[in-house]
């Protein structure tokens, strides 16, 4: 199946604010296109702590944590959009985010 950038956007966005409630907030879409290929770029905050990137380019996707210029990779086994498990991409994010955040911060506000 062909995913279009506004299509893999809503997607994301969607299961993103399904998923995390209010722990997700401010997207920003960036580098969004299907010319020449589909690739699109989504800025959102998690937990009000790090803002996150998820990159798709050519049907391979993942999630880093915005860190300068760079980011830190999240780890996944889901690399591949068509034949990704998203439950456990989001559950691997969710952990990866929550491993590093302090304990304090998490227990604060209920999360």
């Amino acid at each position: 199946m062909q995913h279009t950038a506004e299509t893999i956007e809503d997607f994301i966005i969607e299961e993103l604010k399904k998923r995390f409630h209010e722990k997700v907030e401010n997207f920003v879409i960036s580098n969004s296109t299907d010319i020449p290929y589909t690739m699109t770029s989504i800025v959102f905050k998690m937990y009000n702590y790090f803002h996150v990137r998820f990159n798709y380019d050519r049907g391979s996707f993942g999630c880093s944590i915005v860190n300068g210029e760079y980011g830190i990779s999240i780890d996944s086994s889901e690399t591949w959009f068509d034949q990704a498990d998203f439950d456990k991409f989001f559950s691997d994010l969710q952990k990866q985010i929550e491993l590093r955040i302090p304990n304090k911060f998490l227990e604060h506000h209920g999360w």
